[in-house]
């Protein structure tokens, strides 16, 4: 397994003792998430390597921008990442469940973001990291919704990457606890392919949907002008 950091314009970031790496899902979700409401407190659910905080950090002037990691390993490495960076001062990882972290914290959160765990197929690995990381029954969908809706301010926003095959239900979800979408970003891989993600923006505010649709490359390596769009200000090579 490397051991070299994931490098991208701004900061660094080591993934060696996590067991999910980073990949589009976090960059998408990190690059897209609207911070037009100027974000004071910014939560990070689930933050694995730590880099949709770091992409915050660079992204925006929160002040307080906490994260929460429940595997052991990750979470040293996650504050590793936090401390090695230029915005250490403004970062600050717990390691706990969110559901103690619901219990514990009063404080209400501006904009909360989450790459949650997706697979709810019922099979394991033997990596009991890696099932930790990726699969839903560690947090279910509801569990995180629930948990948003009570740390997430009167006119905060939640910005969260799902697959697309459960966008419905996870809408429907939301609609239980007063979250309404407010935008949508539909992924492709390239032209041809099937939707695979959905990004979604939720607040306690209804408003008109606003859905756009993403595609990633036009072939193999070859990216759309809205991808580099998204995403140059952290990758190297955009």
């Amino acid at each position: 397994m490397s051991k070299k950091p994931f490098v991208f314009k701004q900061f660094n970031v080591n993934q060696d003792q996590c067991a999910m790496k980073i990949g589009t899902d976090s960059v998408l979700l990190g690059a897209w998430t609207s911070i037009e409401n100027n974000p004071f407190s910014v939560l990070d659910i689930g933050a694995g390597t730590g880099v949709l905080s770091l992409m915050l950090a660079q992204r925006c002037f929160a002040e307080l921008i906490d994260a929460i990691e429940i595997d052991d390993n990750t979470y040293e490495q996650c504050v590793d990442n936090f401390e090695q960076s230029t915005w250490g001062d403004r970062l600050f990882c717990y390691h706990a469940s969110l559901e103690a972290f619901v219990e514990e914290i009063e404080d209400k959160y501006d904009l909360i973001i989450s790459n949650p765990p997706f697979y709810s197929e019922d099979f394991k690995t033997e990596n009991t990291q890696r099932d930790l990381a990726r699969f839903t029954d560690a947090m279910s969908f509801e569990h995180l919704i629930d948990s948003v809706s009570k740390l997430l301010s009167e006119d905060g926003i939640f910005s969260v990457i799902i697959p697309f095959k459960e966008e419905v239900a996870f809408i429907e979800i939301a609609s239980n606890y007063h979250l309404s979408p407010n935008k949508i970003l539909r992924v492709k891989g390239n032209p041809n392919s099937e939707i695979k993600r959905s990004l979604l923006e939720f607040s306690f505010h209804k408003s008109h949907i606003n859905v756009n649709e993403l595609i990633i490359e036009t072939e193999r390596h070859k990216y759309t002008a809205d991808y580099i769009n998204l995403t140059k200000d952290f990758y190297l090579k955009m």
